[in-house]
């Protein structure tokens, strides 16, 4: 395991970047077709996004709270908790789905779970039908989330990669912001409908993917890793070059994915989830994989997603319409920070967007913490004011790197046969950090008020320091190229010794070598 700062160097050029079809996407009708169909796959996020702000609206109606007897402490951690519950059960089946029936059977499956699940959370006549339900909204989140991420980057063109998958998480916020101005457009119905209308609204993303899942194309990558070379070939040319086969970013595609793929192979024919930790650079990606999970739910912003209402009714804001306005507001303008960070991401790179995402973050929640302080001591109206401005500002940083690269990393870093499991690690502890998120965040506030801010000082400290030692970057590489970082030089040379020149006659079949330099070293 490496020691000091990881920081990579020179990676602005890119060993494919002459073989890129110099127009602008937009220009290109493939390419608007394949993006097309690639955001089917991003609203994915959308309905986990969704989960967290609508259960913060709900906390805020009185019909719900009326309906669920008025939940707090640990009863309202349960009612938070359980969908990450019901993503936990699923997670040991996910990913050999994946592997095994292909990412767009882990679509198909999880979409049609959460729209039978949706029916029930809105038909709930009980606390048990409405935990139930949200379980298996749980369950079934976890295969669409384990299939679509890795299908947007595998079936990506190359230059557009790291932003398309950047946008998978943002979109988690467009879920979000859905869910605020639902909840706010309700809360005025006198029935039981202000929180069933909400509910009901939870499943729209699932049912648009049923109906068009179909159109979307397989992973070149899984097609090839099953023998289906022609069919694999056949998408990367139709999407990637208007058809032509013989086309040498094609070309260069189809040989370094059969070379990676062969590479996985050769270490183990059946690769198992002890390969995640049975040499030194599955065990960085491991590190760091848990690592960002944690981060980006342990990182104070789990108090604004699920207990935001809480928190304004410690500071004295206690109008519901207010509380509502603020989480509505607040969750348009994350996605705007998002999306600037995800279309940015290859320009700035992903270790400085860290960077200043985790100090930003410690700046401001030290501040929050300030501000809370005076308002709890003092009863200070300025100092409440100034609450809710360092929330916005908080936010801002986190929204920089944790929404838009978490997914993006965890995916780009790993090789092809770990992909679907390393990925399922990270869902894994992501949905344990938000367990004891949503059962201690309510019971902690409650009983110790802003002194629980500093808890997050410390590991906001503490996150900062590891970004800066152990994060690498990665930007504008291939996702073989990336994933070979962490092997060493040999594995890079053996992925990346291939560059495709204009004009040449290799068929697809053929491997060429050639004097392309490593620019980008570990250290």
């Amino acid at each position: 395991m490496a020691g000091g700062a990881a920081v990579a160097t020179g990676t602005d050029v890119t060993s494919y970047g002459h073989l890129l079809d110099p127009r602008p996407w937009y220009k290109n009708r493939r390419l608007i077709l394949l993006n097309l169909w690639i955001a089917i796959l991003l609203i994915t996020s959308s309905t986990n996004g969704y989960d967290g702000s609508m259960m913060n609206g709900l906390q805020s109606l009185q019909q719900w709270r009326d309906a669920f007897h008025n939940p707090t402490g640990g009863a309202l951690g349960l009612l938070n908790a359980i969908q990450n519950i019901g993503s936990l059960c699923g997670l040991p089946f996910a990913p050999y789905m994946a592997d095994i029936l292909g990412r767009r059977t882990n679509v198909v499956f999880g979409a049609s779970v959460m729209i039978a699940a949706t029916v029930v959370q809105t038909a709930s006549q009980n606390v048990h039908m409405f935990i139930g339900a949200r379980w298996l909204i749980g369950f079934g989140l976890t295969f669409a989330t384990t299939g679509s991420p890795m299908l947007i980057s595998e079936l990506a063109y190359p230059s557009q990669r790291g932003q398309l998958t950047s946008l998978y998480n943002s979109l988690w916020i467009l879920g979000s912001i859905i869910a605020a101005w639902t909840t706010f457009g309700t809360f005025h119905i006198p029935s039981s409908w202000s929180w069933r209308v909400p509910s009901a609204v939870q499943g729209l993303p699932s049912i648009i993917q049923i109906f068009t899942i179909w159109f979307v194309p397989e992973s070149p990558r899984w097609l090839m890793s099953k023998g289906r070379d022609k069919e694999a070939l056949r998408t990367l040319a139709y999407y990637h070059a208007n058809g032509d086969e013989t086309d040498p970013l094609v070309e260069y595609e189809y040989r370094e994915i059969k070379t990676a793929i062969a590479l996985d192979s050769e270490v183990a024919n059946q690769t198992s989830w002890l390969d995640l930790f049975k040499t030194p650079g599955n065990r960085r990606r491991v590190r760091i994989i848990i690592a960002i999970a944690f981060f980006s739910q342990w990182s104070g912003n789990g108090l604004i997603s699920y207990y935001l209402n809480k928190v304004l009714d410690a500071i004295g804001i206690t109008d519901t319409t207010v509380q509502l306005l603020i989480n509505g507001i607040l969750n348009i303008y994350n996605i705007i920070i998002c999306i600037f960070a995800s279309i940015f991401c290859d320009k700035i790179g992903r270790r400085p967007l860290f960077l200043i995402s985790t100090g930003g973050m410690l700046l401001f929640w030290t501040l929050e913490t300030v501000c809370f302080a005076l308002y709890s001591e003092h009863g200070t109206p300025a100092a409440a004011h100034t609450f809710i401005a360092m929330i916005f500002l908080f936010t801002t940083f986190y929204a920089l790197a944790y929404s838009p690269l978490i997914i993006t990393y965890t995916v780009e870093i790993l090789p092809y046969g770990l992909r679907s499991k390393g990925l399922t690690l990270f869902n894994f502890t992501v949905s344990l950090s938000l367990i004891f998120n949503q059962y201690v965040n309510p019971i902690a506030l409650q009983a110790i008020t802003w002194k629980y801010y500093t808890v997050y000082i410390a590991w906001l400290t503490f996150e900062f320091i590891f970004i800066y030692f152990f994060l690498v970057e990665t930007k504008n590489r291939t996702l073989e190229e990336t994933a070979a970082l962490f092997d060493g030089d040999d594995t890079v040379a053996m992925i990346t010794n291939q560059p495709v020149n204009k004009g040449r006659e290799d068929s697809p079949g053929d491997v060429r070598t050639d004097d392309f330099k490593e620019k980008d070293i570990i250290t």
